[in-house]
């Protein structure tokens, strides 16, 4: 039972028929009781599960680094959620039941500034991955003093390593190391950059992947 605090022209608080009351933040609200779902397993929503899950999966490991990627793509939402919207609309690959994100397609940043040239890693040395990428600071917005970003994905342990603001643009090499624990898992590995004053991004750009060997 709702009660009216206010009388009649008031805000109430509690059930009124399919209508509940409240306040938030000193704002007096109504919504509508949710509607009871009689089926919840229905075929569509056992797809929409799946899409969802496929791409949480890709993107929780990320979610400290999405923060930093999709900040300026965070308008009413967290950058998470745009994250997974974009990745869900754009990276989703598979058929029900069986979706997975394809990683080429996969972006963990996004924005404006000119991407990475002609990226590429490798892993010689153990516990370490080795990017490069060719200087192309003279493209339009692009920088000499961009920095870098780099994503180690680890799908297999769920964790993702990554180095935000690191070398310059026209620098063209960065290492990044780590967890022997990594070894004898295969990695995805994202570069990406963005300005000096951390507020324009690029497009991340896939590399590929690198499999972690002694």
């Amino acid at each position: 039972m709702g009660t009216i605090k206010q009388g009649i022209l008031g805000g109430f608080s509690g059930k009124v028929g399919t209508v509940i009351g409240g306040k938030w933040k000193g704002i007096d609200y109504m919504r509508s009781k949710a509607a009871s779902v009689s089926n919840p397993k229905t075929e569509a929503q056992l797809d929409q599960r799946a899409r969802f899950g496929a791409a949480l999966k890709f993107l929780q490991p990320l979610t400290s680094f999405l923060r930093v990627g999709f900040k300026n793509y965070a308008v009413k939402m967290t950058a998470f959620n745009s994250a997974m919207s974009y990745n869900l609309n754009n990276a989703l690959a598979g058929a029900f039941p069986e979706y997975f994100i394809d990683y080429a397609s996969a972006l963990v940043s996004r924005g404006s500034l000119p991407g990475a040239l002609n990226p590429q890693v490798q892993s010689t040395i153990p516990n370490q991955i080795d990017f490069t990428w060719q200087d192309n600071s003279q493209d339009s917005t692009a920088s000499p003093n961009d920095r870098v970003l780099l994503v180690v994905l680890n799908p297999a342990k769920q964790k993702a390593i990554s180095i935000i603001g690191g070398n310059e643009r026209n620098f063209g090499q960065q290492s990044i190391e780590v967890p022997s624990t990594f070894m004898g898992d295969e990695v995805h590995c994202y570069i990406a950059f963005q300005n000096v004053n951390q507020s324009v991004l690029s497009n991340s750009v896939y590399v590929g992947s690198v499999g972690m060997v002694d």
